[in-house]
């Protein structure tokens, strides 16, 4: 169902959204948007703003390549799609164009300065919610700008590019003022670092499949364990003995209260009573029974 031009669809308000492919819940800004545009051709639309209805994918590059090869845009879709050709390639190049735009917005409204020393200074001040580092930029330099100052760093874009936002021939240290356009910034980097990286995601733990495996596990080890005869539990003892005696012959608490009386040669005899012997289990001597008349 298509919504009206520039508005999501109802199913879309939120700040979560469920991604195709590993139907994962995730905050809208560490996904990627994708609209059927004519002749049912997928296009990736990184503002969230194309009019259609919207299938939602995280922002990661393994995932991507899931989505593509399983179908998933298909089964969302219900009916055959047509990716764009190098739809990744398009993405990464899209995602470093709204950085670039994003930092340019930031220099014109006077909310980032470039440069080692006017960044440390933003720094010193506490003026700086955000660094962007050239990726190709010297590491030690960036960790002694860097030292103590709990901010983020985003380090994705080149020194070329981050140059051609200053009008330089390079840029290595950009400070960015606290506010919206930092967020964004350092959203988008989220979302290109994701689209760049080929490693894929661990799954989850405590998922239905970890505890199926977690019963096999346990099924397996219980049949594997030995059984210990001295761990059985009262009712195994009760029916693998006689009152009054263990398993291995020992004497159970309270049976010297019931012992005979009687010498070595037999118990005695109680007064009005007839006395007999009861077989033991197991092939044990008889056991003396006195039965009262």
């Amino acid at each position: 169902m298509t919504g009206s031009a520039g508005q999501p669809d109802p199913e879309e308000k939120g700040p979560r959204r469920r991604c195709v492919a590993t139907r994962e819940s995730l905050p809208k800004e560490a996904m990627i948007r994708f609209v059927l545009g004519p002749d049912r051709v997928l296009v990736p639309d990184l503002s969230g703003r194309m009019p259609g209805r919207g299938m939602w994918l995280s922002a990661r590059g393994d995932v991507l390549e899931r989505a593509l090869t399983r179908g998933a845009f298909m089964k969302a879709a219900r009916g055959p799609v047509h990716p764009i050709p190098d739809l990744r390639d398009t993405i990464v190049d899209g995602l470093r164009r709204r950085i670039r735009d994003a930092v340019g917005l930031a220099r014109r409204a006077g909310q980032a300065v470039v440069g080692f020393q006017q960044a440390r200074e933003w720094l010193q001040n506490g003026r700086a919610a955000l660094l962007v580092e050239a990726s190709d930029g010297s590491a030690p330099e960036r960790a002694r700008l860097v030292g103590h100052h709990g901010v983020p760093v985003v380090s994705v874009l080149g020194a070329a590019e981050l140059g051609s936002v200053f009008g330089r021939d390079h840029a290595v240290h950009v400070a960015v003022a606290p506010g919206r356009l930092a967020e964004g910034i350092l959203a988008e980097a989220g979302r290109l670092s994701g689209m760049l990286s080929t490693a894929p995601a661990p799954d989850a733990p405590g998922g239905r499949g970890g505890r199926k495996q977690g019963r096999d596990a346990g099924r397996k080890a219980g049949a594997g364990a030995p059984s210990l005869p001295n761990e059985a539990s009262p009712d195994s003892a009760e029916k693998a003995g006689p009152r009054g005696a263990g398993q291995d012959g020992a004497p159970r608490r309270g049976a010297d209260r019931k012992a005979p009386q009687g010498g070595a040669g037999g118990p005695a005899p109680r007064k009005g009573g007839r006395q007999g012997t009861r077989p033991r289990r197991g092939g044990e001597p008889a056991v003396p029974v006195t039965q009262e008349r």
